[in-house]
C-alpha cells in the first residue's frame, strides 16, 4: 500500500530562512514545509532547523543541496494560497 506524505506548512517571516533541514539525519531538506508526523528518512520528530540555501550550500552534502534545490523548484510549481488584505465586504 502506498502512503502519501503529508506536510505542515511553515509560513516564512521577513528575514527568516525558508529551508527546513532534519537535524537528526542531515539528509532531508524542505522548502516552507515539514513532513508530518516525522522525517521520512530517520523518523525523527520535531528535529527541524531553518537555514538559508546559501548556508546549506556551505555545509551540506551534494545530496542535501540537491534536495533543497528540488524542494524549492517543486514549491514554485505548487499553487500558493493567498490572503487578501482587503476585507470581503
Amino acid at each position: 500500500m502506498s502512503a502519501t506524505q503529508s506536510f505542515w506548512s511553515v509560513p516564512q517571516r521577513a528575514g527568516e530562512p525558508a529551508y527546513w533541514v532534519c537535524m537528526s539525519c542531515l539528509s532531508e531538506a524542505f522548502y516552507l514545509k515539514v513532513p508530518m508526523p516525522d522525517c521520512p528518512t530517520c523518523h525523527g520528530v520535531s528535529t527541524y532547523e531553518a537555514f538559508t540555501l546559501e548556508a546549506i550550500r556551505d555545509w551540506g552534502t551534494e545530496d542535501l543541496i540537491a534536495k533543497a534545490d528540488t524542494a524549492q523548484q517543486a514549491a514554485s510549481l505548487e499553487p500558493v494560497p493567498t490572503v487578501s488584505a482587503e476585507s470581503a465586504d
